[in-house]
């Protein structure tokens, strides 16, 4: 009968290790199933990476100009532009400049496809929630561009009238939400935009006032009866959301070529061929990332 009873013990707690071993074994794979989908979810490099590789990839605009544009040599060129060299000279790496729409700045840093946006990027609550924001280097407001003929002064006068805007922009979203009484034409292109302004598809254009009164100075005919509407805002280098290790580094470079005065510097030898001198610098140049009241 003992013998019957350490028999039928020893093949209990031989059962209990069999399942002991299971359940740990469940609770591994379990584990790394969690830690290999976790590691899935982020797609940034982050800057070790980006320097062992010897490339950066910034996400640019190629067809707004003076802020990011490609020239007739097919080379990058323009305000956005000259800073992103910077930031790959002093990270000792090349660039690699990605072409980006205004509506799929978010979209190409969530998916990796490049590892910051200098595309004249507003920093927005919204978009904050997508991605992370650098400090500022320049000041922005929306304005409106039109045919002189038929100048836009007040944006009540767009009333039942067409508005060209850029999808994915703050433009968009100011008129949307501020006007709706005004038929917006919407583009994914700058240059479409522009194009359907030119060909009379619509009564005016809205997006950056930096950047219409550039186009204004380049086209006869037309001008900026809106010089500025909305917020004042920012334009600022974005990242993925938690690549905290490029995130720092680009914060540091803003606020040490604060003591340059680099985007002065930048802003006359891209801005100022087209704003000329009675554009006041400070009104839209930011360094070291403090806005100045």
């Amino acid at each position: 009968m003992k013998k019957l009873l350490s028999l039928l013990l020893t093949v209990v707690l031989a059962l209990g290790v069999l399942a002991g071993c299971g359940n740990t074994e469940e609770a591994s794979n379990e584990a790394e199933s969690n830690t290999e989908k976790a590691s899935k979810d982020v797609v940034y490099r982050t800057l070790d990476e980006i320097k062992e590789s010897g490339t950066i990839k910034i996400g640019v605009f190629s067809d707004k100009n003076p802020f990011g544009y490609v020239d007739e040599k097919g080379e990058y060129q323009g305000y956005d532009v000259y800073f992103a060299e910077r930031i790959a000279k002093d990270l000792g790496v090349e660039v690699e400049y990605v072409s980006t729409d205004a509506a799929n700045r978010v979209e190409y840093l969530k998916s990796g496809k490049v590892d910051i946006v200098l595309a004249n990027f507003t920093v927005t609550e919204e978009r904050a929630e997508s991605v992370d924001f650098a400090l500022p280097y320049m000041k922005v407001a929306l304005g409106v561009v039109s045919p002189d003929g038929a100048l836009i002064t007040e944006p009540e006068q767009l009333n039942g009238k067409k508005l060209i805007v850029t999808k994915g922009t703050t433009a968009e979203t100011f008129f949307t939400e501020n006007y709706p009484e005004i038929e917006l034409v919407k583009f994914d292109q700058y240059t479409e935009a522009y194009n359907a302004l030119l060909d009379g598809r619509g009564d005016a254009f809205s997006t950056d006032n930096t950047e219409v009164l550039a186009w204004a100075l380049q086209n006869d005919g037309f001008s900026v009866g809106i010089e500025s509407i909305g917020n004042l805002d920012t334009i600022a280098p974005a990242v993925s959301k938690g690549n905290e290790t490029l995130l720092e580094w680009i914060n540091d470079e803003i606020v040490s070529l604060a003591d340059e005065e680099f985007f002065h510097a930048d802003y006359k030898e891209t801005l100022e061929p087209v704003y000329g001198t009675s554009v006041d610098i400070d009104s839209l140049v930011v360094e070291g990332g403090v806005i100045e009241e």
